[in-house]
């Protein structure tokens, strides 16, 4: 199919979902985000492919095409231009909803993220109509984007990983990110910043702590701890780290790590055991990040409170 052959009218054109261009597209992702049952945006892994020509109706959402590894000259067709150059390694290629598009020449090794456009609808919404009144994205064919890159390697490192309580907190925070920076940077009509005066007070920062130690057993996401103090996460995001200096998930891994450390000193639980408790997926993932907070392993952190725990009972209380 020559590039020029293929043209579509978004008017006349159903828009293709997340779901739909699975199967729209000649070839299969590598691997997916998709049945993790993660929310926010979702992302397929592909290889290379020589000698693309290929047309679609527009997207139902927006799409960040980012080039993982190599090169090759690659032809698009969007917005009634036609753009040819060498993507490379860390390039990225952003697509709005709604556009029709034609590709022809060889694509590289890639992360295509899929962002929901009510996920960017509800971050702009969440900044407020004086921070952002309107949002209309860019049509981008070629850019280099640090700060895509380094989100999209930190998607693709949790992909790697086998599913743990701390990755929805992860995932939402990584989704909330890609919105943001696309309304940031790559938004028709810019952001106008808005009042910053906004803190965590003491109850809220005490109501947070009281919610999370209640929960350090389950997955705890952006929207649960949002609403312990009833504002968006979007908006949580902004004032958690202005308040405290910390992310959420710094914050939440934080709690976990003192609650494991009592629960080493106090009974004679497992680490297996107690890693479960805090939360953490296994005991690997718990000592790693036990590891990383405290400088020392659970295991060596025992020996220096000197317990050596034979047996097995319940914390106090239960």
């Amino acid at each position: 199919m020559a590039i020029e052959s293929a043209t579509f009218s978004s008017l006349d054109q159903k828009l293709i979902s997340i779901d739909e261009i699975l199967y729209a597209r000649p070839h299969m992702p590598l691997a997916t985000t998709r049945g993790r049952g993660w929310g926010g945006v979702t992302v397929d892994v592909h290889r290379a492919y020589p000698g693309v020509a290929e047309g679609y109706a527009g997207l139902d959402h927006h799409m960040i095409h980012y080039c993982s590894s190599g090169s090759a000259k690659l032809t698009q067709v969007r917005g009634g231009s036609t753009h040819s150059s060498v993507i490379k390694a860390g390039h990225s290629l952003i697509m709005p909803a709604g556009y029709p598009s034609c590709w022809e020449g060889d694509a590289t090794p890639s992360a295509r993220l899929r962002v929901p456009i009510s996920l960017v609808a509800s971050a702009a919404e969440q900044l407020g109509e004086r921070a952002v009144p309107q949002v209309e994205l860019r049509n981008v064919f070629e850019t280099f984007d640090p700060v895509i890159g380094r989100l999209v390697q930190t998607f693709l490192a949790e992909m790697e990983l086998d599913s743990h309580p701390c990755q929805v907190l992860i995932v939402d925070a990584l989704s909330t990110a890609i919105a943001a920076h696309l309304i940031r940077r790559y938004n028709i009509f810019g952001v106008i910043e808005s009042d910053r005066g906004r803190s965590l007070g003491r109850l809220e920062m005490a109501r947070l702590t009281a919610f999370v130690e209640d929960n350090l057993h389950r997955s705890i996401s952006l929207d649960e701890l949002a609403a312990q103090v009833n504002v968006s996460r979007f908006h949580f995001c902004r004032i958690f780290k202005q308040s405290t200096g910390s992310t959420a998930f710094s914050f939440v891994e934080q709690c976990r790590i003192r609650r494991a450390q009592v629960l080493i000193v106090e009974t004679n639980l497992s680490l297996a055991e107690v890693s479960l408790m805090t939360g953490f997926a296994d005991q690997s993932h718990f000592t790693r990040r036990f590891h990383f907070h405290a400088g020392c392993t659970p295991a060596a952190f025992a020996r220096e409170q000197g317990r050596r725990r034979p047996g097995r009972r319940q914390p106090p209380g239960d």
